[in-house]
C-alpha cells in the first residue's frame, strides 16, 4: 500500500461503474429480476464516461438524474491479495429529482437502499416507500461519521430485511459476539442477514438463527463488491417467494462467484452455478438456535 513520501506502481488499472446501488441492481438484472437504478451521476467528462458499462449492465436507467453537482462521486480501490482498501469522495446530495416518480411507478415492489447515509439525508424515504406498498432492504454500508450513532436502528424503522457486513453488525449493535449482534438486531428488523466474509453468512429472526458457511470458490482475485453480489441474490430469492434459508445460499452463492472476478459488477453471475452452489449449502448440517 502507499506510504507518505513514496510512490507505488499499480499493475493494471479500470474505471467501472460501482456503488452499492448499481452494483445490486446490476446483478439483480443478470439474475433476471428486473431492476432500476435510483440515483444520480454527474455530468463532467469522468461520470459521463460511465454510460456505455451502465446502459450494458441491463439495469434500466429511467430515474438516473443527471446534474452538474452529483459528480464526480469518485472511490480508489487498491486491491492486494485479494483485500482491496477504499479512498471516497462524494459529490452532491443524495436525494434524485425523479424520487418521487420511482417510489410511484406501478412496476416497483421493492426499494433496496444501498447505504445509511441515504437515509441520513432523507429520513421518510423508507415511509414513504412503504406507502406506495414497496418493500425495504438496507445494507447500512461502513460510514465512519454514521456507524455508532445511537438512533441508526430507530432512524431504520419499517425497513423489511437488514443486510450488514460483521463488522457493521457489531458496531450498530454494540456488541462483539456476532450472534448476540444478529439478535439484537432481530429485534427491530424481520430479517437480519449478516455477510462474514469467508466465515459465510448468518440469517436471524426474532427467538432463531441460521448459519451457512462459506463455499469454495475457485479462485479469490477481488472482494470489491462480494457484500452487493450477496445482496442481490439474497434479494433476487426472496422476491421470488422462496424461503430465507435458502435466500441466505444463493446469498452466499453470488458472493463467491463475485470474489473469482475482478471488479464489482463487471461480469454476469452464473444462475446455474449459483443454483448449485445454494443446493450444496443446504445440503451441509446447519447451525441453528434459539
Amino acid at each position: 500500500m502507499p506510504r507518505l513520501g513514496e510512490e507505488r506502481f499499480a499493475e493494471d488499472v479500470a474505471i467501472v461503474p460501482g456503488g452499492g446501488g448499481f452494483i445490486t441492481a446490476a446483478h439483480l438484472a443478470g439474475l433476471g429480476r428486473p431492476a432500476a437504478l435510483l440515483s444520480r451521476l454527474g455530468e463532467d467528462p469522468l461520470s459521463q464516461s460511465l454510460l456505455p458499462a451502465l446502459a450494458a449492465s441491463g439495469v434500466d436507467l429511467a430515474f438516473l438524474e443527471r446534474a452538474a453537482d452529483a459528480g464526480p462521486q469518485l472511490t480508489v480501490a487498491m486491491v492486494r491479495d485479494g483485500e482491496r482498501a477504499f479512498l471516497s469522495r462524494r459529490a452532491g446530495r443524495a436525494r434524485p429529482a425523479t424520487l418521487a416518480a420511482a417510489l410511484g411507478d406501478v412496476r416497483a415492489t421493492h426499494l433496496h437502499v444501498a447505504e445509511f447515509a441515504t437515509l441520513a439525508e432523507i429520513p421518510h424515504l423508507v415511509t414513504d416507500a412503504r406507502h406506495h406498498g414497496l418493500t425495504v432492504s438496507l445494507d447500512p454500508s461502513w460510514d465512519d461519521a454514521l456507524i455508532r450513532s445511537p438512533d441508526l436502528v430507530a432512524r431504520c424503522s419499517g425497513v423489511d430485511i437488514f443486510l450488514p457486513n460483521a463488522s457493521e453488525a457489531r458496531a450498530i449493535a454494540g456488541c462483539d459476539d456476532l450472534d448476540a449482534a444478529g439478535q439484537r438486531l432481530a429485534q427491530h428488523f424481520p430479517l437480519v442477514a449478516i455477510k462474514d466474509g469467508d466465515a459465510g453468512a448468518r440469517l436471524h429472526r426474532v427467538g432463531a438463527s441460521l448459519a451457512l458457511p462459506a463455499a469454495a470458490c475457485r479462485a479469490v482475485l477481488d472482494t470489491t463488491g462480494a457484500g452487493d453480489a450477496f445482496n442481490a441474490g439474497f434479494l433476487a430469492a426472496w422476491l421470488a417467494g422462496r424461503s430465507p434459508e435458502r435466500a441466505l445460499a444463493e446469498g452466499i452463492a453470488c458472493g463467491t462467484l463475485s470474489v473469482e472476478n475482478v471488479g464489482g459488477a463487471g461480469h454476469a453471475l452464473d444462475r446455474r452455478r449459483v443454483a448449485r452452489i445454494a443446493d450444496q449449502l443446504l445440503e451441509t448440517p446447519l447451525r441453528r438456535h434459539g
